[in-house]
């Protein structure tokens, strides 16, 4: 008997514990988005992005439909078939190429296509001069607003314009001991192979080595976009360590310094700062001419970088994420502006190597006291969350796990600036908020990793690219709502393998009958999908 079910509302079923099923997850992966991974049952749906991607990445029609095929426990549904044909039939049908004498031109291989996008209100402004039936001029500069355009409305270009080399810069892998894993290798051959797009890994499952292979395959001047000036630095320090370049190659343009070398890593905050009314050191992009642009957490692009995106798409770039979950709901952006999906690796493959640690994840469940639930009761629904997210009885769990995991490197991580003051005087620890210098910032986390202090408090500042490879025991009492995106960012802060093989340990503490469980309830539902599946406990019971 086989391991899928296709069902006609475009989800399929897979039977993870089957003989075929790795050779099913392989065979779906290009078209599919894994949308749940529990114990048994992983649930994949086929959407046009999705099938869009895999014709981006070189697969047809004809493939999916023999996985599908292949592979399903009962008929396919005629009419699904049917419809993926479809879909993946209207990518392609206008192309993105360079003609020779007119430059960047739209061509069709479908008149009746072209005739109802150039008479779109919202895509006519971007197109020039009717060349001949089947071919319209475009200006450089609208390339990457009309991909998006046309994916909104449902005729997704294919981008054969090509790319610039950008200036030539000498970027090679270091020789040393270590190699790229063989998971970052065929991430890299990905990304070139497509030219431009995405690489979706799990957190610390070594992006950045991704990023620094990408950029010795274009051995030409890189822009790094990072999001805050410590994962610059890391950024950096990984760069020096990992390939041929020197101190003197690689520039920082933060809030601190503004230094334009042939490598550049900025952040996403200096990039999008704004002085009246315009962006002054979005000027950037035009500093060099760069091969390379490469864009840390891909999935956290502010909107003014995606503007600017829309205008390099003459450059290579390549996007960096563990997961493709935009809260905006803005992926299509992501596809048609940094490009497609090129590499994905499930979480759980990357641990079952041994190359991220095992998690256990545990909700703590805490119940307000009577006082507490008639505040609550009685309070405007606006602040009802940071009643909940703060109360006493979280305070208290939080003592007896830290006591608990004494001597473990421990992070307690929260989104409300005076609660986590509370915590760092009742426990004694270090607090890193907004406010704390980055100088601070980078004493107190490398004092963290040399194992100087094994307890830190940290605000939303640490959610991103903060490389804590020693942590191994997080206790969240608040977070950014319902984001799925943040339970995944700070469940990645423990990943990295621990050198004694241990399980990382992850606390949510919550409070029961309260909106905090209800957005623990949805920030959960991506680790779920990965396959982290949460254990709930008593506050009594910790």
């Amino acid at each position: 008997m086989s391991c899928l079910i296709v069902q006609s509302d475009k989800t399929l079923l897979l039977e993870v514990d089957h003989d075929q099923a790795a050779a099913c997850r392989r065979a779906i992966a290009p078209f599919a988005e894994l949308e749940r991974s529990p114990e048994h049952i992983h649930t994949y749906r086929i959407t046009p992005l999705g099938l869009w991607n895999a014709r981006a990445a070189g697969h047809d029609a004809e493939q999916v439909v023999d996985a599908l095929m292949d592979y399903s426990r009962y008929p396919v549904p005629h009419a699904l078939l049917v419809d993926v044909a479809e879909t993946m039939s209207r990518y392609g049908r206008l192309r993105l190429e360079n003609a020779p004498v007119h430059g960047l031109v739209l061509v069709t291989t479908d008149r009746p296509v072209l005739e109802e996008v150039i008479r779109s209100k919202r895509i006519a402004p971007m197109l020039g001069e009717r060349i001949d039936d089947d071919t319209i001029a475009v200006h450089p500069s609208e390339r990457g607003a009309l991909k998006q355009a046309l994916l909104k409305v449902g005729w997704p270009a294919e981008d054969l314009a090509g790319y610039v080399d950008g200036e030539a810069h000498p970027i090679a892998l270091s020789d040393g001991d270590w190699h790229m894993r063989p998971y970052q290798a065929e991430a890299v051959e990905s990304f070139w192979h497509g030219g431009s797009g995405v690489v979706v890994l799990p957190c610390g499952a070594g992006k950045t080595i991704v990023g620094a292979g990408a950029m010795a395959q274009a051995r030409s001047t890189t822009l790094i976009l990072v999001t805050n000036t410590v994962s610059a630095r890391q950024w950096k320090e990984e760069l020096l360590r990992r390939t041929t370049l020197t101190e003197d190659e690689i520039g920082e343009y933060s809030g601190a310094k503004k230094e334009i070398r042939p490598v550049t890593i900025a952040t996403y905050q200096v990039m999008t700062t704004r002085r009246k009314g315009i962006y002054p050191h979005l000027e950037l992009f035009d500093a060099r001419d760069w091969g390379l642009i490469v864009y840390d957490e891909v999935h956290l692009l502010p909107a003014p970088i995606f503007r600017m995106t829309a205008d390099l798409q003459a450059r290579r770039r390549i996007g960096l994420t563990a997961t493709l979950v935009r809260e905006d709901g803005h992926e299509g952006d992501v596809f048609s502006l940094i490009g497609p999906k090129r590499y994905d690796a499930p979480w759980k493959d990357i641990e079952a190597q041994g190359y991220i640690a095992p998690a256990d994840c545990v909700e703590v469940r805490v119940t307000l006291n009577d006082s507490e639930r008639i505040v609550y009761a009685t309070a405007e629904a606006d602040v009802r969350y940071r009643l909940a997210a703060s109360t006493e009885r979280k305070t208290e769990v939080v003592q007896r796990l830290v006591e608990e995991h004494r001597g473990e490197p421990t992070l307690v991580i929260g989104q409300y600036i005076d609660q986590l003051d509370e915590l760092a005087e009742r426990l004694g620890a270090p607090v890193i908020k907004g406010e704390t210098s980055v100088k601070e910032r980078e004493s107190l986390f490398a004092a963290f990793r040399a194992g100087e202090i094994d307890l830190l408090v940290v605000s939303k500042v640490a959610n991103f690219s903060v490389d804590l490879p020693e942590a191994s025991v997080a206790i969240q009492v608040s977070g950014s709502f319902g984001s799925r995106q943040e339970e995944a960012q700070r469940l990645g802060r423990l990943l990295r393998p621990k050198g004694d093989g241990r399980t990382a340990r992850f606390y949510a503490v919550v409070a029961r009958d309260t909106v905090d469980a209800e957005f623990a309830q949805h920030r959960q539902r991506f680790l779920a999908e990965q396959g982290y599946a949460y254990r709930i406990v008593d506050a009594a019971d910790v």
